[in-house]
């Protein structure tokens, strides 16, 4: 049985996001990534509700599908025993007469087969459908985050500067408050994956497991960026530190 350090659990992610929410809205209220915070806050509850990361109701449509496959079998079985008991006391004297009986027979075999087959596998074939759609729309909001951050440049607050017409707006951030900003988008894409790696919790689905990798892998890009960021940010400030005149000696 896996123990609470051997399992992601969504009630611990949801916190997080939650608290970073507050967060970014307490220091940004007026701008946008206050906005895709909560986005992501709502992402977040919509996976930790869905049957994608609840065992119990993994579980539950599993046993409904146990059951159906079980009325499958009795009925074909009493279907088959009553043909071959009908054809043995009435059946035709010829054997090439009993051609048409053995079709139906191999027929109905086949697709009790079918049905079987997928009722075995609906399970797991929701539960993908419902994860790659919920997986989909995580690509999407780290895409989203990444575009909040794409034109906070810590070049734009060196005095050597120079921008064109064609330069986007100021960013009427401070250096500190930039770092900030750059963080929280670092911390919102590493919940973006660690919501996704919820998605992977309770299946085994190799389409899903591939999709959360890649996921995995596109925030982790996206996060080295912005750290990257951060270090020229930090090199700026020590820059503009140094350029400021320091007090006159008396």
């Amino acid at each position: 049985m896996a123990t609470s350090l051997e399992k992601l659990r969504a009630e611990p992610v949801l916190e997080t996001v939650h608290r970073l929410q507050e967060r970014v809205a307490a220091r940004f209220p007026s701008r946008g990534l206050t906005h895709v915070a909560g986005e992501l806050v709502a992402l977040v509850e919509e996976v930790a509700a869905s049957p994608v990361t609840s065992r119990g109701r993994l579980h539950a449509v599993r046993f409904v599908a146990q059951v159906l496959i079980a009325v499958v079998l009795a009925a074909a079985g009493y279907l088959f025993i009553t043909a071959v008991r009908d054809a043995v006391a009435d059946g035709p004297d010829q054997g090439f007469e009993w051609l048409p009986l053995v079709e139906n027979a191999i027929n109905d075999l086949v697709f009790a087969s079918i049905a079987i087959w997928f009722l075995h596998s609906m399970p797991e074939r929701l539960q993908r459908q419902q994860a790659l759609a919920l997986l989909h729309r995580m690509r999407s909001m780290a895409h989203i985050i990444d575009m909040h951050q794409l034109t906070k440049d810590p070049e734009r607050l060196r005095a050597s500067f120079e921008p064109t017409d064609k330069s986007p707006a100021p960013m009427a951030l401070t250096p500190a408050e930039l770092e900030h900003y750059l963080d929280y988008c670092s911390e919102m894409l590493s919940l973006v994956s660690k919501t996704a790696a919820l998605c992977a919790e309770e299946s085994q689905d190799a389409v899903v497991l591939d999709t959360v990798s890649t996921i995995e892998t596109l925030t982790v890009g996206m996060s080295r960026k912005i750290w990257q960021k951060i270090e020229i940010l930090n090199a700026t400030r020590r820059e503009l530190e140094q350029e400021q005149p320091g007090p006159r000696p008396a």
